[in-house]
């Protein structure tokens, strides 16, 4: 009985895990938060799939190394002759 229920709910991980990460996928071509739904999706998946866990943890020390998580702090700024309009300078 009790190996039936965990195998209920590594099915219905998988299943809605693996639903958020394709709708997070899909995002990545269609408008919409594609960079939060894929590690949601991924965070799902990791609560019953260790190749899931260890794709996070790839993720969240690739987003840690970038810096500050992920903002941009260096580049150039909005000067004469760009295409920014003066409103938004």
């Amino acid at each position: 009985m009790i190996q039936t229920l965990k195998r209920i709910k590594r099915v219905a991980v998988g299943v809605i895990g693996t639903t958020v990460l394709l709708v997070g996928i899909a995002l990545l071509v269609l408008p919409g938060p594609a960079f939060l739904i894929i590690p949601l999706g991924l965070g799902i998946l990791a609560t019953e799939f260790a190749w899931a866990r260890h794709i996070l943890q790839k993720v969240k020390d690739k987003f840690q190394r970038s810096g500050n998580g992920g903002t941009r702090t260096t580049g150039k700024t909005a000067g004469r002759g760009s295409n920014v309009p003066d409103s938004f300078r």
